[in-house]
């Protein structure tokens, strides 16, 4: 099939493969070839019956004609034992009588001669290249033998068979048209999705309907539909990123060409040496928020689901998050520590991106080393409960007015109280994204020890 294939033209070949992947093109095979094969079986089923028909009713008739010379009756006008069946050329008898002795004493056709049989009754013969059916019958004084060539029965089955196949040919067009128009039409409804999904514009990602759907195909659509679903939300969730991007980069890129100028125009070497020193530092918030960015955007891009992601060890991150925080800490004179929960909690296994989790946790430090004045408190604690496990960050600071926290969670928007602190509003929407990603929720309220902010990152309990 292979070979036969590959000597096709090119056309022809990729015309030979589109036709047997497509759906309608499979059933119109598979329906057309069960046709045939039953057409055929059918044949062969009515052939055999035939057969067998024939083979019983010669039989018959073979037994009657010898039962009817055995009383020795007289020859008629043509030579022939009276009540031999007149010759036909499509069934002939023949018919030999044999003494007792084995002298044939008479025979329908001349030169029709076959074997003497000892065998009485039904017996199949080879004789003259051919098959007799045979049926020999003994009397006191003589033997008869009625034969007939098996040729005859087995045209005669074969005519029979033919004329039972004849009705499934002519009406063959007809059948192989319903069954295209019925192929046809149970698959429109995919046809017109498929119309409907080539006629679309990039960002049409509006619901396929699923009216007048199969049921083999609706759940299809509904899946496509979840998907356009998600896909529409990533879309437009990326459109909300890149403005929001590009407003937020707007002054820092504006600020860094102000002081660029300022530089050129330094009047002296302490004026030059503090305008390097503003730069460096506007070039530093600028690297800054181009890396939370980055890290918003990879945490808002679905990676592999969360059974898919290796077991990590939460404490080990936290571990490294407080090393990564160590040196701002001590700058501000902060007091940076393990709660006692958090420092005698056994190690634990939790599914995630290790390092999405120690942004996270670098992340909850950095804000609240910000945002605490100097020789304040920051405080890590480990809680489980009914409710859950459940990794808390609080501090000594200001905290964040009740009204606003949920609004400082999203992108770009920071609390009244920032005052003249640095920052981008992007720290707790990057914590609020790798938790949403690691199936946790964030929490915030006020430290009801620390009297500051209260940051709790809790995922559902695991039942052992």
């Amino acid at each position: 099939m292979m070979h036969w294939l590959s000597r096709l033209p090119a056309s022809r070949a990729g015309s030979a493969g589109r036709q047997l992947s497509s759906l309608g093109g499979r059933l119109l095979l598979f329906i057309g070839a069960a046709i045939v094969f039953t057409a055929l079986l059918q044949g062969a089923l009515a052939y055999r019956n035939a057969l067998v028909q024939t083979d019983a009713l010669f039989d018959y008739q073979m037994q009657q004609t010898a039962f009817a010379l055995r009383a020795g009756l007289p020859v008629d006008a043509k030579g022939r034992p009276e009540g031999t069946p007149e010759e036909d050329e499509n069934h002939e008898l023949i018919v030999q009588v044999w003494t007792n002795e084995g002298l044939r004493i008479f025979e329908s056709a001349l030169g029709a001669a076959l074997p003497q049989m000892a065998v009485l009754g039904f017996a199949d013969v080879r004789a003259r290249g051919t098959t007799y059916r045979v049926f020999s019958l003994q009397t006191r004084s003589q033997v008869i033998q009625v034969a007939q060539d098996m040729r005859v029965r087995r045209a005669l089955a074969r005519e029979a068979a033919w004329r039972s196949l004849l009705p499934i040919a002519l009406l063959a067009p007809l059948l192989a048209l319903a069954v295209w128009l019925v192929v046809r039409r149970s698959l429109a409804p995919v046809q017109r999705v498929r119309h409907e999904l080539a006629a679309r514009q990039p960002e049409d990602l509006a619901p396929v309907p699923e009216q007048g759907l199969p049921d083999e195909v609706r759940p299809l659509v509904a899946e496509l539909n979840a998907l356009l679903l998600r896909v529409g939300q990533a879309f437009e969730a990326q459109q909300q990123f890149v403005a929001d991007a590009a407003h937020e980069l707007r002054s820092p890129l504006a600020a860094l060409q102000l002081q660029l100028q300022v530089l050129r125009k330094a009047p002296d070497a302490a004026a030059h040496a503090q305008a390097c020193e503003r730069l460096a530092a506007g070039i530093d918030r600028a690297k800054r928020l181009v890396e939370q960015l980055l890290d918003l955007a990879r945490q808002e891009t679905q990676g592999l689901p969360l059974q898919e992601l290796p077991l990590v060890d939460l404490a080990q991150v936290v571990a490294q998050a407080l090393a990564d925080t160590a040196v701002a800490a001590r700058q501000k004179d902060l007091d940076l520590g393990l709660g006692e929960e958090l420092a005698r909690m056994r190690p634990f296994g939790l599914r995630g991106d290790a390092q999405a989790l120690r942004t996270l946790v670098r992340n909850l430090l950095d804000n609240a080393i910000k945002y605490v004045p100097a020789g304040g408190r920051v405080d890590l604690r480990w809680r489980s409960d009914a409710q859950g496990r459940a990794l808390i960050v609080e501090d000594s600071g200001p905290g964040i007015d009740p009204a606003q926290r949920a609004q400082v969670l999203r992108r770009f928007m920071r609390g009244a109280g920032a005052g003249q602190v640095p920052g981008n509003g992007l720290g707790l929407a990057i914590v609020q994204a790798i938790a949403t990603r690691h199936g946790a929720r964030l929490v915030l309220d006020a430290s009801p020890t620390l009297k500051g902010l209260r940051v709790q990152v809790i995922w559902p309990r695991v039942e052992d």
